[in-house]
């Protein structure tokens, strides 16, 4: 029997850790959305945080500390405000009301059908394949999120339990889906053998499964049938434009396409290594298949990531401009071009260009992360606090397994004063970024940009920890070296950071208003060798 309820204009799914409002979804975790179910057992009743918690944690000593933040985490759920809550009512020194109207609903009730596609494991006999492997994952995913019909989490969510053995129906639940897609690949010369099945998370059974034994050369039209296969089996009804959508082929040739997939699996190491192994897979794509659209974006999107993070050489930005135009000229209703663009546009600082091609993208695709993140982050480059929260929590809503936005978005939050936001918005990037490194233990981006996290919430030493394995990993890349220092001068070791620093500077960093404009470096200000570290940067942006 379901135990769905609505709260206001909102409902609620406990069985499946999700609130949800139109086609707008929200994952909760089992203990707060619990919170949630006891509060609205009593609605409209002050219920103490003794009862709260011996309800929600029977067996278990939990702090007041946790039941508040359980709170603060629903009111972000449901974009409410704890002065002038609508949903949850604080009554000081003695409890929580649930202020919104409590409604049961039918067991029958049915809404968007939603899945999350799994990355495909990989049994070819040399087992070098993952990054076809996610390939593949990766383009059914593309091709479903083209679907009004059809609710499909993020790549960066799905992907978070690749090489975790935790039972389809417990990341079904976690993702906050109705149902997931898993399969295999088995790559062997020209032969090609998918398998794959659509399992439904309430309660394991096979909703359809198909193996398909191929020529490679068949690839896309495996892919296509995939989509159309769970489309037909969901009961989705397509567009002509969806239909287009997922018949169209990115590029003819095979060759073209497995140097693109290599380069997509570089690139989402987020390091700088990484990302120049990727430009030179995109590139070689390119001159197999000079309008292979996707190759020339993710050009864009690697010379834009050097500009920011490997020194801000004006090559990487006018190659990052040259692409981006070239993809939206091969193919205008790309909303990854368009978010391209974004990106490129937002470094030559046109702004205002910018964020038409950031608008673009979410009105082609109204799930991209990428678009929102990197318009969150050209609104903050504005000075535009509040919009930049408004779209990071946006991008936080496409991908909420994604540890970036949340730690983002908590220091503009601790700006504006909104600190009980800010813990919370830490917390969660936290927990995201420990989730990251137990699957990638050497993601040095998750481990300083957790430490930040770690060190505003007074846990120092965690902090300091977590940026020496930052460093064990990658000492010499300036952008490690330089998050490593913000997180030492919080910290309060400022012979460190200086240190760290000037090593950083020695190694390439040129962002100088990086230093002049970061708060987290306001305890270096004073420190004698300071104004020689700004000198020795010169005028660079």
């Amino acid at each position: 029997m379901t135990r769905d309820f609505r709260v206001g204009d909102w409902l609620i799914e406990p069985d499946l850790n999700r609130i949800r409002r139109e086609e707008k979804v929200v994952p909760i975790e089992p203990k707060i959305i619990e919170v949630l179910v006891c509060l609205a057992s009593r609605p409209g009743e002050v219920l103490p945080k003794e009862k709260i918690i011996g309800t929600v944690w029977p067996d278990t000593y939990v702090s007041e500390g946790v039941l508040t933040y359980s709170i603060s985490e629903l009111r972000k759920a449901f974009g409410d405000d704890a002065k002038e809550p609508r949903i949850i009512q604080t009554i000081p020194r003695k409890g929580y009301r649930l202020i919104a109207a409590v409604t049961q609903v039918a067991s029958a009730a049915r809404s968007l059908p939603s899945i999350a596609v799994l990355a495909f494991s990989d049994l070819s006999p040399e087992k070098d394949q993952e990054y076809f492997c996610d390939g593949i994952a990766e383009e059914i995913i593309n091709d479903l999120a083209h679907i009004k019909g059809l609710r499909v989490a993020a790549r960066t969510s799905s992907f978070s339990f690749k090489g975790r053995s935790e039972d389809v129906r417990t990341i079904g639940r976690k993702l906050g889906v109705d149902c997931v897609l898993e399969g295999c690949v088995r790559k062997a010369g020209s032969k090609l053998r998918i398998s794959a099945q659509l399992l439904k998370v309430e309660d394991g059974y096979h909703l359809w499964s198909e193996r398909y034994d191929r020529e490679l050369k068949d690839v896309f039209a495996i892919q296509d049938e995939i989509s159309r296969s769970i489309v037909a089996t969901l009961r989705v009804t397509l567009s002509a434009g969806e239909s287009d959508a997922i018949a169209k082929i990115p590029t003819t040739d095979l060759q073209a396409y497995d140097y693109y997939l290599r380069g997509r699996q570089f690139f989402y190491r987020y390091t700088i290594k990484g990302v120049e192994f990727a430009l030179r897979m995109f590139t070689q794509a390119i001159e197999l298949d000079p309008a292979y659209a996707r190759a020339q974006a993710g050009i864009a999107d690697c010379c834009s990531f050097l500009f920011m993070y490997a020194g801000s050489h004006d090559v990487h930005r006018e190659q990052a401009d040259c692409a981006s135009l070239k993809a939206i000229d091969l193919n205008p209703e790309s909303a990854e071009a368009h978010a391209s663009r974004g990106v490129a546009l937002s470094l030559k600082q046109k702004f205002e260009e910018a964020e038409k091609h950031f608008e673009t993208a979410i009105l082609l695709n109204s799930r991209l992360f990428e678009a929102y993140y990197f318009y969150a982050r050209t609104a903050f480059a504005q000075g535009r606090a509040e919009k930049a929260v408004e779209l990071y929590e946006k991008s936080n809503e496409m991908s909420p397994h994604d540890y970036q936005a949340p730690l983002l978005v908590a220091q503009i939050y601790a700006d504006l004063g909104r600190d009980a936001e800010a813990e919370a918005s830490r917390r969660r990037g936290i927990r995201l970024a420990e989730a990251r490194l137990r699957l990638q233990p050497d993601d040095a981006r998750a481990l300083y940009m957790g430490a930040n996290g770690l060190v505003a919430l007074g846990e120092i030493e965690r902090g300091l920890e977590w940026v020496e394995q930052a460093l064990a990993i990658d000492s010499v890349d300036p952008m490690v070296l330089y998050n490593v220092a913000c997180v030492q001068s919080l910290a309060g070791r400022v012979e460190e950071s200086i240190r760290t620093l000037e090593t950083a500077v020695a190694n390439g960093l040129t962002q100088r208003s990086w230093l002049e404009h970061d708060s987290n470096l306001d305890p270096l200000r004073q420190h004698p060798r300071y104004p020689a570290l700004l000198a020795a940067m010169g005028e660079h942006p």
